[in-house]
Formats: structure tokens, sequence, C-alpha cells
């Protein structure tokens, strides 16, 4: 009693300002000692199971294929904490201790205020990031991914992709970025809402245009000839009332030794596309069996469903954002000095939706259960569709050389499973299919 007597006056003496730099502080420390937390369990669960193959997968995954998804497994997971502490700097070094702060005050010095100063913002904090990341991401796929025989990537091709990917971020982002900051500025009142239907039409679109346009950029899209296998799974997509553009096989084995199968595009522009390296491995009745599996998200809408809610957290975000960004608090209390006094031309709006977007994640990644079981859930009930429209033992013996092929761990912590797992544990998926 006496230490909260003591606290709460000091609390209650505090400005909004210096209340929001401690509300700060704490999620991120609450944020990054949960995350630390379940990747130290993670990897005590691994090891501790990594001398002995799950009784349920016993004669069907040898030893050396379990010890080799485990030691990838734990792997992934100490580049996820060089990852976190290397995230957790930045946000501090960027709020805090006055980073964003001083990019404006430079940009300021160059730039008049105005739309162009805060797209510059933007532009710069992103390229800023991206090259802090850059090696990092080098890691992973040149070390890790090598070390385990996944990695199929020349130096030349990642960064041909890298560049790529960031042409085309800009000649994209750049208009979308632009106009979402012109409606904050001039949008009046519920600014929001417009901007919400503008990144709502974007999504849209680019769900659209992506296959078509978009992925031949980085893949190469060539009509499946395996005339036995089309036939097959036209007459399961005829039964479960699917209609597709037509079936591809995308050259996934010039980058990685992962496999995956994935319907994309909407309305007349979707399609069915397999990686290359999962023809090899599959058979006829496992390929049958893997793409009923895609069809029951379908059939179940979970797709909509996840686009819905996609959207509603949107539209909740910038209405939350376009009360916020008012509060010259959040901007204090975060190390950012907001553009006043600087003419009618200068406003806060890049400054807040850079705030907005680091602050943002710290809080909602406590939701991530919620969405993690959700998806599993759904996971479960597109694996009960494939199981009615195909063989279950096929959809078994698929899903086995999956996780082998992939070297993906028999044995995850159950906690890091609630909260990182969009897909349910091989031991509990194969329980539940009865096989």
């Amino acid at each position: 009693m006496l230490e909260i007597s003591v606290i709460c006056p000091k609390l209650l003496g505090m400005n909004t300002s210096s209340l929001m730099t401690v509300a700060f502080a704490v999620a991120l420390l609450s944020s990054l000692v949960i995350k630390y937390w379940l990747l130290t369990r993670q990897n005590k669960h691994v090891s501790v199971h990594r001398a002995n193959v799950p009784s349920a997968f016993e004669g069907i995954i040898a030893l050396a294929e379990h010890q080799k998804a485990a030691d990838y497994t734990l792997a992934k997971s100490r580049v996820a904490l060089w990852d976190l502490a290397l995230e957790t700097c930045l946000l501090l070094v960027w709020t805090l201790l006055g980073g964003l702060n001083a990019l404006n005050q430079f940009l300021l010095t160059l730039l008049a205020p105005g739309l162009w100063q805060e797209v510059s913002l933007i532009l710069c904090f992103v390229v800023i990031g991206a090259l802090i990341n850059l090696p990092m991401s080098w890691y992973q796929t040149f070390v890790v991914e090598s070390q385990f025989g996944f990695n199929n990537s020349t130096l030349k091709l990642w960064l041909t992709d890298m560049l790529k990917a960031s042409l085309l971020g800009a000649i994209i982002g750049i208009p979308l970025l632009s106009v979402i900051l012109w409606v904050m500025q001039s949008g009046g009142m519920y600014w929001w809402v417009w901007a919400w239907c503008i990144l709502v039409g974007f999504q849209l679109l680019m769900i659209w245009i992506a296959p078509n346009y978009l992925m031949p950029l980085f893949n190469k899209f060539t009509p499946l000839e395996d005339a036995a296998l089309i036939e097959r799974i036209s007459q399961l997509m005829d039964r479960s009332g699917f209609k597709a553009k037509g079936f591809f096989v995308m050259d996934g084995s010039k980058r990685s030794a992962h496999s995956n199968a994935f319907f994309t595009g909407i309305g007349s522009s979707k399609r069915v596309v397999f990686f290359d390296t999962l023809l090899k491995q599959l058979s006829a009745d496992e390929m049958e069996a893997v793409l009923a599996h895609e069809l029951g998200h379908f059939k179940h809408k979970h797709i909509v469903k996840m686009m819905v809610i996609n959207f509603v957290t949107t539209l909740l975000g910038f209405a939350a954002l376009g009360w916020i960004m008012q509060q010259t608090w959040f901007y204090t209390g975060l190390g950012v000095m907001p553009n006043l006094g600087l003419g009618e031309a200068s406003s806060n709006n890049a400054l807040a939706l850079l705030l907005f977007t680091m602050v943002v994640p710290l809080v909602s990644f406590l939701s991530a259960p919620i969405s993690s079981a959700r998806s599993r859930a759904q996971e479960f009930e597109a694996d009960a569709y494939a199981v009615q429209q195909a063989s279950a033992h096929a959809l078994k013996s698929a899903l086995v050389k999956l996780y082998q092929d992939n070297a993906s761990t028999l044995t995850p912590d159950p906690w890091f499973v609630r909260f990182y797992y969009s897909h349910p544990p091989a031991s509990e998926r194969l329980s539940r299919m009865g096989v």
C-alpha cells in the first residue's frame, strides 16, 4: 500500500506527454519480454525433443529428418532473437532517442513544409529501415537457408529481386502515399473514411492485377502440362463449384527448395498455382488432396472473412489515427516535435502516420493468439473439406511430405503455437483427420 500511495501521486502529477512516454516504454518492454519468453520456450521445447521422433510419426519420419527440422527451427529462432533486438533498438532510436524528429527537422531544412516534405520523410524512413535490415536478410538467405539446403538463389538474383521490388514499391507506393497524405490534409473531419475507401479500392485492385502483371516480374508461370492431373483437378473443382482461369506451374525452385500451392487473383482472374518443387514431390492423389484443402478455404469463405476483418480493422485504425494525430502529447511523448508555427502548408500527417505504425504493433501483438487461433480453426475446416472431397490418407501423406521437405518441426512449444502458428502442428492436424 505504501508503494502505491507513493507511485500514484507521481503518475497523477505527470503531464499527458510524460504519461504517453511511460505507457510506450511499458508496452515496448512488455512486448519484448513476451516475445523473448516465447522464443526461448520454443528453443527449449524443440531441443528437449530433438533426440526422439514423436510416437505418432515413428516409422514415417526418420530420426535424421526430425533432427534436421529441429536444427532448422533453432537456427531460425536465433535469427529471430537478433531481429527482435534490432527491432527494439530501432524503435527506441526512432522515437524516444529522437531519430524521427531529427530526420524530420533535417528534411525541413531542405524542403518547404507540405506534401512533398511529408512524402520524403516516409520514403527516407522506409529506405533507412530497409538498409539496416539488409544484412539480416542476406544472412537468413545465404547462411541459414543455404546451411539446410533450401536456398537456390544467387547473389545476383537476390539483388535483382530487391531492385525490382524497390522500383515496383516506388512506382505503386509513392502515388498511393501521396494521395493518402493529401486526403489527410484536405479531407476534413472525416478524412479517415475517404482514406479507408481509397486503401480498400487499392488492395482489391492489387489482388486483381497481381497474378497477370506483378507476379510474372519475379517468377515464370507456365501452363500445367500434365493432362491427367489437369483432368483430375478439373473434376475436383467442378464438384466444388469453383472456377479458375487456369492451372500454372511457378518456378519456385529458382530461389528455394521449399514447396507450396496456392490460389491467387479475384473474380475472373483467379488461377491455381503449383510450385515446380511440389509437382516433383507429390503423387496425383496427394496433389488432389492438397488442392481440395485449398478449395476448402474458398468453400468456407475464409478468404472473404479474412478480407472483411482486415478492412474493418483498417477502418478502426484510421479512425483512431484521426483522433490521436490531433493530440500534441502523442508526438512529444514519443520524442517528436510537431510541425508547429511553420505556416498553413505544414502538418503532422507523415509524423502521425509513422508514429502510429510503430506504436500499434506493441498493442496489437496481444491479440495475436486470437487471430492465430482463428486461422488454425480455418485450417481444420479446410482439412475436413479435403477429406470429404479427396482421400484422407493421400492428404496425410502429402502433409507429412511437406513437413519433411520444408523441415517443419514436429515438436513446437504449445505457447509458441498459440501466439504464432497460423497452421496447426502436425500431430494435431493428423489426429483431427482420424488417419
